[in-house]
């Protein structure tokens, strides 16, 4: 195993800085050079491997919409002194670091989304009938999908305040520049045919699993039990819950994926892949070296500090020991005085300069989708309709955490849902996009200012690089 991915980890690098520019050339000479390289099933797997790099860089799932930019929004995190940083948490969209924050994030998507569909647009793949095509179209679906979804969630209205909203560009062609913009709803319906062909595309996935190098460690590709987790994600934030519940419960039943018990909390996601509960992660060797500064550090302008009430979110109205305190969170000395650090993704063997004692089975990488989410999102669409089997759901996930049932004097809220989710998530760059979907006030990190929907939080521009680029 540790082989496969040295082979992985050396070719993503090269296609960085290979593979994936030659994709964006466009010219006659780029053109050939990106038909040759997608005329066989070596050259189109090697394009995917490049794709799932690529979410892997800073302005993308490395840093800017994993544990930086969405926590700084949802003011999970914030950093004192750091004007960059301020302007964002107060959601001064007009600020020029802000914007750049945006256009990065902008522009690394849809050159992903290009180099994706050059893989789709492939003749081995654009008419797959059989593996290994089916696979690779099936991943490939999913994750253009996966990108555009996270854009609409970012930079669109949420759907169920405004139905009838612009939408963003859904790109399903190789080129450098973005087709026209679409509604909204034109936006979900092509995020949900992406998805359930994919779904169908990778059904029977698990009969060629471990026959090539492609197929082992499903987790760091697209497979299809991640498929169906996002369409459970996608169905909420369209507030389908009817079909939220329908595939969160299949990924529950079907997926190999369990939850971990409390006393396999600690150092789960460290850096590495839940072996429980990751459904799709992103590999990536060096996320240490990310991390380390940036969530670990005191005295950076660019380290990111914890809100100041953070820890009696796990403490208020709970029983038992939430082993999630000890495992996300580190507190030091720093002149006397306590001071707490997210250390959730910081990789213990790193930082204890021992990575030779790693155990061989961990994957370093980032957790893009873990089960728990389907248990919050089942508990969250039958809390009207079928109360008993919502609470079944919450405390099966609450006491995987080291929690007590939901005590019989106590009723399961949407509130309880969400601060439970808050607390699973933190730090993962999903508290901003559920606070979005339910159109909820923001609380700023000192508890000083509450931020609401209509001071214009949720209502992200479109870079100016590409409304100028369309003049």
């Amino acid at each position: 195993m540790n082989k496969i991915r040295t082979i992985i980890s050396a070719f993503c690098a090269l296609l960085m800085i290979t593979s994936c520019e030659s994709f964006l050339d466009i010219t006659p000479e780029g053109q050939v050079k990106r038909d040759e390289l997608l005329s066989t099933n070596e050259g189109i797997e090697d394009a995917l491997y490049g794709a799932y790099s690529q979410l892997r860089t800073g302005s993308l799932y490395g840093q800017e919409m994993y544990f930086s930019s969405l926590e700084i929004m949802s003011h999970t995190l914030y950093c004192y002194g750091n004007d960059a940083i301020t302007a964002l948490g107060k959601f001064d969209y007009t600020n020029t670091s802000v914007k750049d924050r945006f256009e990065a994030i902008w522009i690394g998507m849809y050159k992903n989304i290009s180099n994706v569909n050059s893989v789709l647009n492939s003749p081995i793949v654009e008419n797959a009938s059989t593996f290994p095509a089916t696979i690779y179209r099936g991943e490939a679906l999913a994750l253009r999908a996966f990108m555009h979804f996270d854009l609409m969630r970012l930079f669109a209205e949420q759907y169920t305040v405004n139905p009838n909203a612009a939408g963003i560009p859904y790109a399903t062609e190789f080129s450098l520049k973005t087709p026209e913009f679409e509604s909204l709803a034109k936006n979900y319906e092509h995020v949900l045919a992406d998805l359930l062909e994919a779904e169908q595309m990778l059904a029977n996935e698990d009969e060629y699993t471990d026959q090539t190098i492609f197929m082992t460690d499903r987790q760091i590709h697209f497979n299809v039990h991640a498929v169906r987790a996002l369409l459970a994600r996608v169905y909420l934030t369209m507030g389908d819950k009817q079909k939220a519940l329908e595939y969160a419960e299949k990924v529950i039943q079907t997926s190999k994926a369990t939850l971990k018990t409390k006393t396999e909390v600690i150092n789960d996601l460290a850096g590495v892949l839940s072996q429980k509960e990751c459904l799709f992660g992103v590999y990536y060797a060096n996320f240490f070296s990310l991390v380390n500064p940036k969530l670990e550090q005191t005295t950076s302008y660019y380290a990111l500090t914890l809100r100041e009430d953070f820890m009696e979110m796990y403490e208020q109205n709970v029983s038992g020991l939430d082993y999630r305190t000890t495992a996300y969170f580190t507190s030091i000395d720093l002149g006397g005085q306590t001071v707490y650090r997210l250390s959730k993704f910081t990789d213990i063997y790193e930082k204890e300069n021992n990575a030779s004692a790693r155990p061989s089975s961990l994957i370093l990488g980032i957790n893009m989708i873990r089960l728990p989410e389907m248990y919050y999102i089942a508990a969250e669409a039958l809390l009207d309709n079928d109360y008993d089997k919502a609470v079944d759901y919450y405390n099966t996930m609450v006491q995987s955490r080291g929690l007590e049932p939901l005590a019989s004097d106590m009723k399961l809220t949407q509130d309880l849902i969400n601060t439970e989710r808050y607390k699973e998530y933190f730090g993962e760059g999903q508290t901003f996009f559920n606070m979005k979907r339910q159109n909820l006030n923001i609380v700023s990190y000192d508890n000083k200012v509450t931020y609401t929907p209509a001071d214009g939080i949720y209502n992200i521009p479109i870079p100016d690089i590409e409304i100028d680029n369309r003049k």
